[in-house]
C-alpha cells in the first residue's frame, strides 16, 4: 500500500453497502450521525453479547473436558474392577 492512500476497512464497506449515501456523509463530507447516543448504545450491546458468547463457549470446552475426564475416570475404574476378579 502506497502512503497517502485512504485505507477502506471492512465495516465502512459494510456501512457503504447498506447505505451507500450515509457512508458519503461520514467519509466525504464529516458529518456525524444525528442518532450518536442510540449507536453506542448498539455498540455497547453487541461488545456484552460478544462477552457472553466468549464465555458461553468456554463453559461448553469446560464442560467437554469434565465429561470426558468423567468418561476416562469411569473406564479406568470399570477395567480396574474388572482385573480385581
Amino acid at each position: 500500500m502506497k502512503a497517502g492512500r485512504p485505507v477502506i476497512s471492512a465495516s465502512e464497506i459494510s456501512q457503504y453497502v447498506y447505505c451507500s449515501r450515509a457512508w458519503w456523509l461520514a467519509r466525504v463530507e464529516g458529518r456525524a450521525p444525528e442518532n450518536a447516543e442510540a449507536l453506542a448504545f448498539g455498540q455497547d450491546a453487541h461488545r456484552r453479547h460478544g462477552y457472553s458468547v466468549r464465555a458461553a463457549t468456554i463453559a461448553q470446552r469446560l464442560a467437554y473436558a469434565l465429561m470426558a475426564a468423567g468418561l476416562l475416570a469411569g473406564g479406568v475404574l470399570l477395567a480396574l474392577s474388572l482385573c480385581a476378579r
